[in-house]
């Protein structure tokens, strides 16, 4: 028992984890969705644009209008938005990915049963490691840019919270695997 023995663990049914999975890729798709649409209609995103010297917001939208981009003046709200929207959609891509591994997961199992270097569930597993890493570091590093561009103070120590926070829900995430396994 150990550390976690009392730990809340809730056991979702197969038919209500699967809903629930296609429900987040729906909702990732249309955060994708609604992102591209923002992003043609405004003309690009803040994370290619600028703030100027002179206080003028700029989004740039690389390969809309010419091979390097175009830059357009929007309102700070607009810029906002923005930039922030550009940091969701690794998360809502990261939480879709995750999503289709558990979906799958079956399959994957059934699949690399035999003749296989690695097992299906340790497929999955690694799989969806890396995944979280990858995204946990891609938003930090959005994150981060985010608040320099705005010169907000203590930049960087808002990233190293943001850094523990997401790495212990990563962790926990883990320990409530293990524990629903045993």
């Amino acid at each position: 028992m150990g550390r976690f023995a009392s730990a809340v663990v809730v056991v979702m049914n197969r038919r209500t984890r699967n809903k629930l999975c296609i429900w987040i890729i729906v909702i990732g798709l249309i955060n994708c969705l609604a992102y591209t649409i923002v992003y043609a209609y405004v003309g690009g995103d803040a994370r290619n644009g600028e703030i100027t010297e002179d206080g003028r917001y700029m989004v740039r939208g690389h390969y809309l209008r010419g091979q390097e981009g175009k830059e357009t003046t929007v309102t700070r709200a607009a810029w906002i938005y923005s930039y922030l929207h550009s940091i969701t959609i690794w998360p809502t891509q990261a939480a879709v990915l995750v999503a289709m591994l558990i979906l799958a997961r079956p399959h994957i199992i059934a699949t690399m049963k035999e003749d296989s270097f690695i097992s299906g569930p340790t497929f999955v597993t690694v799989s969806i490691t890396i995944i979280v890493l990858v995204v946990s570091v891609t938003t930090i590093w959005f994150l981060l840019d985010f608040m320099i561009e705005l010169s907000v103070p203590n930049s960087w120590q808002v990233a190293v919270v943001a850094a523990l926070v997401l790495g212990g829900l990563a962790s926990a995430f883990v320990a409530r695997r293990r524990l629903v396994r045993r």
